[in-house]
């Protein structure tokens, strides 16, 4: 596994080794022992998927204290925008993202840790994400910024008229009324 760092502390691409030949490809997707030599130790309890189809943006999202996730997320099939904003106070980054383009090809994994919020959008006709978190789902604790915050600026790679949002994602505010996590 490569380890690549990114442009905002913490927020790493994680790069696997994979071996291919004349029946197809191999390659070890998640190592705990790796993982925390690479990154650190995170205990990881829950995973999840979705299947979106082209133009689906998800997010901006995040859980609230004590409900805090980081993640680990990938995609088996199609290709995605994956998107991270930093939103520690304190940090030289706040309020700055990192965005990656993850595929089912490159096979690519994205570490957002805990204190960022998280989107997508499906740049395929559909994708097939994953995403394993190290805290249970608490919808009582769920937090998230428009898709189109103005400050933020984020190029989803999808033009405005194509995008497919839930109503919840619609109702989200800008990022001056987002949560601030502790540094």
């Amino acid at each position: 596994m490569k380890l690549i760092k990114t442009t905002i502390e913490g927020v790493l691409i994680l790069e696997p080794q994979v071996f291919g030949d004349a029946r197809g490809y191999f390659f070890e997707s998640f190592s705990q022992r790796v993982f925390n030599e690479l990154v650190g130790k995170v205990d990881f309890v829950q995973d999840n998927e979705s299947c979106s189809s082209y133009g689906v943006v998800r997010g901006l999202h995040y859980q609230l204290p004590p409900y805090t996730q980081a993640k680990l997320v990938r995609v088996v099939k199609g290709r995605v925008l994956d998107v991270a904003v930093d939103l520690r106070k304190g940090s030289e980054t706040f309020g700055k993202h990192v965005a990656v383009e993850l595929s089912a090809e490159n096979k690519k994994q994205f570490f957002i840790p805990r204190g960022f919020a998280h989107g997508f959008a499906v740049l395929s006709e559909e994708a097939i994400f994953q995403y394993k978190c190290d805290h249970y789902y608490a919808p009582g604790y769920e937090g998230g910024i428009r898709y189109d915050d103005p400050v933020l600026r984020i190029d989803w790679k999808i033009p405005r008229e194509k995008m497919v949002l839930s109503e919840k994602d619609l109702k989200h505010q800008g990022m001056e009324n987002a949560f601030v996590f502790d540094y």
